[in-house]
This record gives C-alpha cells, sequence and structure tokens, in this order.
C-alpha cells in the first residue's frame, strides 16, 4: 500500500495518566473538546444498556439505549411466506432454464423492514445558573477500555460514566458542581406520535426521576428510571428534574425497561436502592467481569511512543501509524465486548443517538453480524460468542416455522434481517429475495462451533441447531442433475445476481459451502446417531465448486451462469472463510481459483464491510498485501469517529458498527489462523508492519499462543489445555507436526520470512 504525505508533527502531549504509551499500546483514547456529535461520543456498554457520553462534566449529555428498545411498526405480527406448495413447480422452472422464475416466487407482500432500534433518552447534567456560564480549565475526555469508564475534567469538576457489567445499571458520577438533573426524550428522529410521561419525586438519598414513553398506536411502551443519590447538599426537585446544590458528590443509578401495560416504578426504585451508593464500589463490582475479558488479547505493533500519546481524532490523520491500528484494535475489542450480552452486536453495535438509525439498527445476518462476531473465539471472547447463542436459541422456534412456510421442510432457516424479537423470514423484495437464502443458520452456528472446538467441549444446545440444520437440508436437497449431483435449487447468493439471470438461482457456491459444511459438522456433533451416516452421505452427493472461463471461482455452479463481479458481498468465497473447506495446504487448485475470484471483485459502494471481509479472505490466502490494501481503504477512507466507532461508508457516512468490530479479527486472522489440527503462523503479515507481539489468542486446538515477530524471525509460546498432534505452518520451512501436551509450554522459532 503506498504512503500518503505525513500530517505535520506538533510536540505530542503526553497520553492521560493511566494510559501508557512509552511503554506499550495505549488501551483507551481522550480528547480536549466535547463530542459536538453523538457520533463522536464515547462509549460505554454491558451488552444490554449502552451509554454515549458527550464529555463535558458543565454541560454532560449521556445518551442511553438498551439492545431491546426496538420500536413497533407493524412487522411485530410478521409472518413468513406461505410458499410451500408453489415450491416444486419453482424448481421445475428453474430447472428447465427459466432464469427470472424465482422473482416471482413471493407472496406479493412490499417489503417490511423489521422493527427499529432507537435510543431512550438523554441523561442532562448541567452546572446551575447560580455558578455562571464560565468553564473553568482545560477539558480532558477519555474512556478506559480496560475499565469502560468514560472520564471528563475541567479543573473544577469532574464527571464519570460506566455501564456495570455486574448490576446491569448505568453508573454516573459528577463532583465539583452544583447540577440540574433531567432526563430529555428529545433526540433526533423521534416520532411526533410518542406519549411521554415524567415524573420526579424526593428520595432520602435525593430524588427518582421517571421517563415514559408509549410508542404510537401501540401497547408497548418503555420506562427509564434514575436515582439521583447526592452526598451532602440538598436535592430540590424542579419538575420534571431536579436541582442539587452543595454536594460533594452526585450519583446517578439508571435503568431502561420495555415492557407492556405499567411498569411497576417503585419495585425499580427499589431494587435500584438496593445497589451501593458509592461510585467506586460499583466499578470494583463491574471490574471482575469487564477487565478481566478485555485483557485476555494485546496486540502491540511496535508503534512511536509519541504517535500513542497522539489523541484519537490526531490518530485517525495518521492513517498508516502503527498506533492508529493498535489503538483500533483494542477500541475493537472494547466495543465488541460493550455490546455483547443479550445480543450480539447489532448494526450500530448497542449505539444511537438518532430514533432514524439505518437499516432499521437490525441483526443483519448475511455478513454483518457474522463480520463483527468474527473476532470471538481467537480472541478469547467467550462473552460475545455467548451473546450469539443467546439470540439463536431464543429464535429457533422462528427458524422452524420459516422452514415449514417457505419450503415445507423440517429443521431451521435462519432470516436475514431480525430486530432481535422475532427469528421470522418476512424481510424481503423481488430484488432482495431473502426468503431463498438458505445458508444463514450455518453461518451463524460457526462461531459457536469454534468457540466448541476452542474449549474443547460440545455445548449441547449448538449439537440440537446442527441437527435441526441438517435436517432442513435433508428434506430441501431433493432436485438432481442430469449427473445424479444434488441441485440447492432456488439458491440465493447474498446479495448479488449472475450476470445473466435473475436474483433466485440455482447452486451459489455459498449454498453448497453452507450445505455441506452444516450436514459435516452436525455428524460431527451426533457420532452415534443413525441420521450421521444419512447425513455425510447427503454432503457428498453436492456438487464441487465450479471455476469459470476467467480461472475463477464460480459465484455460482450451475453452469451457463456468469459472474457479476463488482459487489460488495464476497458470499462465494465462504469456503474460504469462515469455512475452512477451500485453503492453500489441502486445496490448492481450489484455492488459486478463490485467490482469482477475489482479484476480480470490485468494491462496489466501497461499504466497510465489504473491504474488511475481502481483507479476512485475502488473509487465509496468503495475500499480505491484499490484506495492507483492503484495511487502507477503510483508514484512507475516514471510516472513523473520533469515538473510534466507525461508519458504513467513507466520509463517517452513516454509523455503523462493521469496521470497528471487524478490524481485530482481520489483524489476528493475518498473523495466526488454526483448525482443530493445523496452525498457521504469520499467513499474511502486512508489509507496513514488520514487527510486534500478539499475546492470549486462542487455537481452535485448545491452546492459548503468545506471538513474537520481527526482520530477524519470530517465536510463538504455545500453552495447551489439551494434549494434541497440528501440523504447524510457517511462512518459511517445511509444515512440520508437534505434538503437544496439554499443560507444557511449547516454544516455537521461526525464520526470516
Amino acid at each position: 500500500m503506498t504512503t500518503p504525505p505525513t500530517p505535520p508533527s506538533r510536540p505530542a502531549e503526553p497520553a492521560p495518566p493511566g494510559f501508557g504509551g512509552a511503554e506499550g499500546p495505549v488501551h483507551g483514547t481522550w480528547e480536549h473538546r466535547p463530542a459536538a456529535r453523538w457520533e463522536d461520543a464515547f462509549l460505554s456498554g454491558n451488552g444490554r444498556h449502552g451509554a454515549l457520553v458527550f464529555g463535558d462534566p458543565h454541560d454532560e449529555r449521556v445518551v442511553v439505549t438498551h439492545h431491546a428498545l426496538v420500536r413497533p411498526n407493524g412487522s411485530e405480527h410478521a409472518r413468513p411466506p406461505e410458499l410451500a406448495d408453489e415450491l416444486p413447480a419453482l424448481q421445475d422452472a428453474l430447472l428447465a432454464g427459466d432464469r427470472t422464475a424465482a422473482e416471482s416466487f413471493t407472496d406479493h407482500r412490499p417489503l417490511r423492514w423489521v422493527q427499529p432500534f432507537h435510543p431512550a433518552f438523554r441523561t442532562s447534567v448541567r452546572r446551575t445558573p447560580s455558578h455562571g456560564s464560565r468553564r473553568d480549565g482545560a477539558l480532558l475526555r477519555s474512556v478506559d477500555f480496560t475499565t469502560g469508564e468514560t472520564v471528563a475534567s475541567r479543573a473544577d469538576a469532574t464527571g464519570r460514566v460506566f455501564v456495570s457489567r455486574a448490576d446491569d445499571v448505568i453508573v454516573h458520577q459528577v463532583t465539583g458542581l452544583d447540577v440540574d438533573i433531567a432526563l430529555d426524550h428529545r433526540l433526533p428522529g423521534a416520532p411526533t406520535g410518542l406519549a411521554v410521561g415524567h415524573s420526579a419525586v424526593r428520595t432520602p438519598s435525593g430524588a427518582l426521576l421517571t421517563l415514559r414513553a408509549r410508542y404510537p398506536d401501540s401497547d408497548r411502551s418503555y420506562t427509564g428510571v434514575t436515582l439521583v443519590v447526592a452526598t451532602g447538599g440538598r436535592a430540590d426537585l424542579t419538575l420534571p428534574g431536579v436541582r442539587v446544590t452543595g454536594a460533594t458528590s452526585v450519583l446517578l443509578l439508571t435503568r431502561v425497561r420495555r415492557h407492556t401495560g405499567e411498569l411497576d416504578v417503585l419495585a425499580e426504585r427499589h431494587a435500584l436502592d438496593r445497589l451501593p451508593h458509592s461510585y467506586d464500589e460499583l466499578l470494583e463490582r463491574h471490574l471482575a467481569r469487564h477487565r478481566t475479558a478485555y485483557r485476555r488479547v494485546t496486540l502491540d505493533l511496535r508503534a512511536d511512543p509519541a504517535e500513542r500519546a497522539l489523541t484519537g481524532s490526531e490518530l485517525l490523520a495518521r492513517p498508516r501509524s502503527p498506533a492508529l491500528l493498535e489503538r483500533l484494535f483494542a477500541a475493537g475489542r472494547y466495543h465488541l465486548l460493550s455490546s455483547s450480552g443479550l445480543n450480539p452486536p447489532r448494526l450500530p453495535g448497542l449505539w444511537t443517538g438518532d430514533w432514524d438509525t439505518a437499516w432499521s439498527g437490525a441483526f443483519t445476518n448475511d455478513a454483518n453480524v457474522n463480520l463483527q462476531t468474527a473476532s470471538a473465539a481467537a480472541a478469547d471472547l467467550p462473552e460475545v460468542t455467548e451473546a450469539l447463542a443467546s439470540l439463536i436459541h431464543r429464535q429457533l422456534g422462528d427458524w422452524r416455522a420459516n422452514a415449514r412456510a417457505v419450503f415445507g421442510a423440517r429443521g431451521a432457516v435462519a432470516p436475514a434481517h431480525s430486530d432481535g424479537e422475532s427469528g421470522l423470514s418476512y424481510h424481503f423484495s423481488r430484488e432482495y429475495p431473502l426468503h431463498l437464502w438458505t445458508a444463514g443458520a450455518d453461518w451463524l452456528l460457526k462461531p459457536l462451533v469454534d468457540h466448541d472446538d476452542t474449549r474443547g467441549a460440545r455445548d449441547p444446545r449448538t449439537a440440537a441447531a446442527l441437527a435441526e440444520t441438517a435436517r432442513f437440508y435433508e428434506d430441501f436437497l431433493t432436485r438432481t442433475d442430469a449427473d445424479g449431483r444434488l441441485v440447492v435449487v432456488p439458491s440465493y447468493s447474498p446479495e448479488n445476481r449472475p450476470a445473466n439471470g435473475g436474483w433466485g438461482a440455482l447452486n451459489a457456491a455459498m449454498d453448497l459451502s453452507a450445505a455441506r459444511h452444516a450436514l459435516l459438522t452436525a455428524a460431527d456433533y451426533h457420532p452415534g446417531a443413525p441420521e450421521a451416516a444419512r447425513w455425510r452421505a447427503l454432503a457428498d452427493r453436492l456438487p464441487p465448486h465450479r471455476t469459470n472461463a476467467d480461472g475463477a471461482l464460480a459465484e455460482w455452479a450451475w453452469p451457463g451462469l456468469d459472474d457479476s463481479y463488482d459487489h460488495r458481498h464476497l458470499s462465494h468465497l465462504y469456503g474460504v472463510w469462515p469455512l475452512d473447506e477451500i485453503n492453500p495446504y489441502d486445496t490448492p487448485r481450489q484455492a488459486a481459483a478463490a485467490h482469482r475470484a477475489l482479484e476480480l471483485r470490485g468494491a462496489e459502494n466501497d461499504s466497510a464491510h465489504g473491504h474488511l471481509h475481502h481483507a479476512l479472505i485475502a488473509a487465509r490466502l496468503r495475500d499480505g498485501r491484499r490484506v495492507a490494501n483492503a484495511l487502507g481503504a477503510v483508514l484512507d477512507g475516514d471510516f472513523f469517529h473520533d469515538s473510534l466507532m466507525s461508519a458504513h461508508y467513507p466520509r463517517r457516512d452513516v454509523y455503523n458498527a462493521d469496521a470497528a468490530h471487524t478490524l481485530p479479527a482481520v489483524l489476528i486472522e493475518a498473523l495466526v489462523q488454526s483448525t482443530p489440527d493445523r496452525l498457521v503462523l504469520l499467513p499474511a503479515v502486512p508489509p507496513a508492519l514488520p514487527a510486534g507481539e500478539l499475546r492470549g489468542v486462542r487455537t481452535r486446538f485448545g491452546a492459548r499462543l503468545d506471538l513474537t515477530w520481527g526482520p530477524d524471525g519470530g517465536r510463538a509460546v504455545l500453552t495447551p489445555r489439551r494434549s494434541h498432534r497440528v501440523d504447524v505452518r510457517t511462512p518459511s520451512g517445511e509444515p512440520r507436526t508437534v505434538d503437544l501436551v496439554a499443560g507444557q509450554e511449547h516454544v516455537l522459532t521461526l525464520g526470516t520470512w
């Protein structure tokens, strides 16, 4: 990748206390001005509640979010289309050569979006007029990734916020000021028909503020409750808020509930009252969970200490700085952990300051959720895997309904979009026939399988879900071609179509790989079951991938269907990543065809997920320069806000977590890859990263890995949890077989490359 001109240098201020910089990577970020836009607000979250903190203790604004907050729009009653009776006729037509037959395979409903994710309200904590308007001292606002704490300080006042993993509460403390406190629902895009009620009552500790909002034309509501605890001083009601004067500190404890009927606010108050009324005590309880998880994996790229001391916005102006990649890796881990709990991350993670969230702020399962959670197993974040598993297992009944309604089959078919409440397939149209997509269950279950490999034990819930997926393929895969091979018909490659065909086609490469993987994995999870032999036999009857006239792995293995290269999705290379079906070691010819397909792929609309998906596949194919170019497209494209949360398009257009959460996975895959029987070291190191250290990575054969590399070679230290024999691949030298013994360190020395 080319190196752009370096911005003019200026004397670097030291990093804020506690952030380090000279001795290693920085685990936080900071700025010297408050956020002017909610997109630049620093983030905290516990996988349920989220907080966007603007960062000025004199006029603090904290936007409160919750994973369960979705606005009813009628789709809460939507069902999948009942099309099973028409499926045989569609299959006949497609097999007979009618390439547009699938475009009428619908119940002709208009496109319906899932319930959109939205913010709850803004907590406003403002310096009282009696203090005047002067703001004393320079501002420093920061977020500490190791604690989940955002801090904003001036000479005369400090505000601190975190979202507790231990107590599921937003904790906000202000010291040094008399303040007016209120809850305000008036955020951008808030519907005019939102019925809002406020209340404020005195309590022995201070006050209780309540905001209740009922959605238009719905029996559903959400309620926010904030307990105000004043240490010393006085709390006076200023309806609908409260004024606190003379206090040494003010503590706010906030929760949000989505509900039908009336919420028992008194019970919520008592629950908050039972919590410690000490910021430090609440933080200590939280750290036992958050800090332990965050610190498991670290990346050190030997960055310049002077660049590590720059603010986040200054680093973003140096897109080729190793210090920027270090900080984005750390921020990506932090934001991914913070947005995973009740659910995995949505398109915007766990955060939004606007009711008009792009694409409904949905869980988009045909690339986005999958990319965002890609690092969970290797980066030792089982919290992320469990959040994904929670969503899957809550919705498995809906997946069964999809299989029955659309395909007349047993088993399970995942939807392409979900709001977190429903797993039914109702978001589709002629140009996006997402109800025809059958590969989603396998892709969503893949991180759960990787997690089981890592820990060396199989979750019975994952085994049951895999069996449901295999049963679907048993019923669905009934048609054959002239050679007796099974045909996936209809077949859909998100979100593309053949250059000479319709949106629904035959034998999409992704569908072939997913069906094969789902059947074989289900059989592995049920070794003694009578179905296992049937599932393996069915997998063996699927056709191989096709190489097209350009020497590229074809997106559709059906003869006569031509590729459409300029597209943001890379669904056809699913067998390369996240699967290991196609790789340079076991299937070199197919790997070469996949690499050619990657070379020919365009970037279409410059979506962040397209660039980083490209990078993940390039890493599996050992192409470090292509990894670097894909990363460069994102870093050069101004995709990151000052918060270090990302955007979907260049120039920070559309708040979106894809780049932020996927970037750590790209860097790990460029340095370390593993399967249950193979370890690949330094497969695709970008040329601009000649030295570094990656610590704490988990392999799929159950070992912890610490890796160092540099111009003179490298060193890998494996600490296995179980004894196992693995094939080791390095950039230089012949492959070697290593026998690992549980509990014993094994050191691998790497030559130069």
